[in-house]
Parts: C-alpha cells; sequence; structure tokens
C-alpha cells in the first residue's frame, strides 16, 4: 500500500519536472528552435488547431524558422497567428513557405525573459510540493485507519521528502541550464 503511493507520487514528481522543461523549452533564446512555435493555435475553418497540424516548422539557419504550410490557403493565417501571439515575431512569405526570422535578443529583454523562467520554476516547484503533500495524506489516512504503524509513516515520510528533493534539484538544474543558455550572446 504505502509503495503504491511513494510510486504514484514519484512518477506525479516526475511529470511535474517534464511539465517545466517542456514550458522553458517554448521560451526563445537566440536561436531557432520548432519548439518555439509549439503553443501557436491557428483558426481553422472555425477551431482553433496547433500549427503543428497545420504545417510542418524546420530550422533554416540559427536565425530563421522555415513553416512548410500543408494548404496554402492557410498561409495568412498562420502568419496573423504569429503575429497574434506574444513571442514578438514577425513572419514573411516566400511563396509557399513562411520565413520567421528571430530578432537578437536585447539585454533587457534576456532578463525579462530569465523572470519568466524563474516564475516558471517556482510553479513547478510548488507542483512537486503539492504532490508530497498529496501522498503524506494518503499515508496519513493509513495511519489514522490504523492500517500501518507510526514507524512506517515516518519511514514513509522520509521517503516522499527525498522524492522531492530529487524533483527539486532537478528542477532547479533544468532552471540554471536555461538561465545560462539565455544569457549568452
Amino acid at each position: 500500500m504505502i509503495n503504491d503511493i511513494r510510486k504514484d507520487a514519484g512518477v506525479r514528481m516526475e511529470k511535474c519536472v517534464e511539465a517545466f522543461k517542456n514550458q522553458i523549452s517554448k521560451i526563445r533564446t537566440g536561436r531557432a528552435s520548432p519548439g518555439l512555435l509549439d503553443g501557436i493555435m491557428v483558426e481553422y475553418y472555425g477551431t482553433p488547431t496547433p500549427l503543428r497540424q497545420l504545417a510542418s516548422v524546420t530550422v533554416e539557419d540559427a536565425r530563421t524558422l522555415k513553416i512548410n504550410v500543408f494548404d496554402r490557403s492557410m498561409g495568412p493565417a498562420i502568419e496573423k497567428a504569429i503575429m497574434a501571439s506574444d513571442l514578438g515575431l514577425n513572419p514573411s512569405s516566400a511563396g509557399t513557405d513562411i520565413r520567421v526570422p528571430l530578432p537578437p535578443l536585447t539585454e533587457e529583454r534576456r532578463k525579462d525573459l530569465i523572470k519568466v523562467v524563474r516564475a516558471e520554476a517556482e510553479q513547478a516547484r510548488v507542483s512537486v510540493r503539492n504532490v508530497r503533500r498529496d501522498a503524506n495524506d494518503k499515508v496519513k489516512a493509513l495511519l489514522k485507519d490504523k492500517e500501518i504503524s507510526e514507524d512506517e509513516d515516518r519511514r514513509s515520510q522520509d521517503d516522499v521528502q527525498k522524492l522531492t528533493d530529487a524533483a527539486i534539484k532537478k528542477v532547479d538544474a533544468a532552471l540554471a541550464e536555461k538561465e545560462t543558455e539565455l544569457m549568452q550572446f
């Protein structure tokens, strides 16, 4: 019973860390990355559709993304969706393709992005702690129902705390990596 709770907590904490890494991968650095446009939704016949389903996104060079649109009539809608996003990008049409040049980041913009990344990291830490609280509450319920002893309760809480510390360490490592990536010129 306790092992199930511990395994569940470990899996959920790992998902929190992965969600954080996925979230910060969308925050752009000086380099072009197709993951930058993952969050963009385009109106496709009245339905918001992810850009990945309407076009293929590739890296043309270090500072340019190339979008190959599957349905030519969707080109203007895709351009509009990219401009409307909070990424600060200005796409341009080139025949069947759309090119998205990435402007160089200013020092001020880099610092703003670091603040955003730190806020995301704190959110990930809070999520991990919430998983820890849920696991400890389940163990306390078992203790209250006298299904486990106090020693097992204490041991389980220590194990869950170790899982929590490991997950937070992973979040901090990803945060440090992203910060150094953002500050490189």
